[in-house]
């Protein structure tokens, strides 16, 4: 510590030792590097470079909170999610690296379409929507939630990256709007936690929005949902692909083979539980 006209001030290196006392070390850093508007390498560079008397109470408060458990997401002001760099505030959920794998599988399905119509029903960020929607420049997105807040930060985040092929609809699921010609793919990473789930209390879950986590009973509301309005949306041929919790893959299976979808799938995330579903609306018999 250095005293300057009464004001304590801290070295970088210094500033950093502190938090590690409370946060995770990658975390401490992440915050540095977002108080001094730096990269890493300037960090190690010059470590004895002083906080100045503004940045020193910031970086301690955040710190603090992400102690507490805030995400880090929300007190830096954005997170990264497939190649993309989003703003993100307590009204959206942060971007989960496993969501990644729900982009990847999409664009596989839209493999050899022309001029795919996607909808992301549940957007939040916009995070599936304008991966999606960067991946394939040729298809157009529609964004799908029931909440105008999170809405807000999805617009946002569609023309930071000049997006012109994404729009945005306030809506819950498939209410009052529709799409000409049908959709080749709806995909969604909905609300699936039951209420009763003892993760809403978690690290960092806390903290973000309960509408976008849980539906409030069994977890499986969103789906029921999703497979009664799927034949007046999906084309022929199309694909509806949801996330799920780890243990719902059979439920969700059914709901779908129930919807009339088929072949229905299922694929696994790193950890080897099966995670997302898949079903094609089947052709039109000739």
């Amino acid at each position: 510590l250095i005293r300057v006209d009464a004001q304590p001030r801290v070295t970088r290196a210094a500033a950093l030792q502190w938090a590690r006392q409370h946060t995770d070390r990658l975390d401490a850093r992440l915050l540095l590097e977002f108080i001094c508007q730096c990269r890493q390498a300037a960090l190690i560079a010059d470590p004895d470079v002083l906080l100045t008397a503004a940045q020193w109470p910031h970086y301690q408060a955040l710190v603090m909170r992400r102690a507490a458990g805030e995400p880090l997401a929300y007190l830096v002001g954005e997170a990264g999610f497939y190649g993309l760099n989003l703003a993100v505030t307590p009204d959206v959920l942060v971007p989960r690296p496993e969501t990644e794998d729900l982009v990847a599988w999409a664009l596989e399905l839209m493999q050899g379409l022309f001029a795919p119509q996607i909808a992301d029903l549940g957007t939040g960020s916009g995070a599936i929507a304008l991966a999606l929607a960067q991946a394939r420049p040729n298809a157009r997105v529609l964004a799908v939630d029931i909440s105008p807040a999170a809405l807000s930060v999805a617009t946002v985040n569609r023309d930071r990256l000049g997006l012109d092929n994404v729009a945005l609809c306030c809506a819950s699921w498939f209410d009052g709007w529709v799409v000409p010609g049908g959709l080749d793919l709806i995909v969604s990473n909905p609300p699936y936690i039951p209420a009763t789930d003892p993760h809403l209390g978690g690290d960092g879950v806390r903290y973000e929005p309960l509408l976008a986590l849980t539906d409030g009973a069994d977890g499986l509301n969103a789906y029921r949902a999703l497979a009664a309005g799927v034949s007046a949306h999906l084309k022929p041929g199309g694909w509806l692909l949801v996330e799920h919790g780890h243990d719902q893959s059979a439920a969700v299976a059914g709901l779908w083979q129930a919807a009339g979808l088929d072949p229905v799938m299922a694929r696994q995330d790193l950890s080897g539980n099966p995670r997302m579903t898949a079903g094609q609306r089947p052709e039109a018999s000739t």
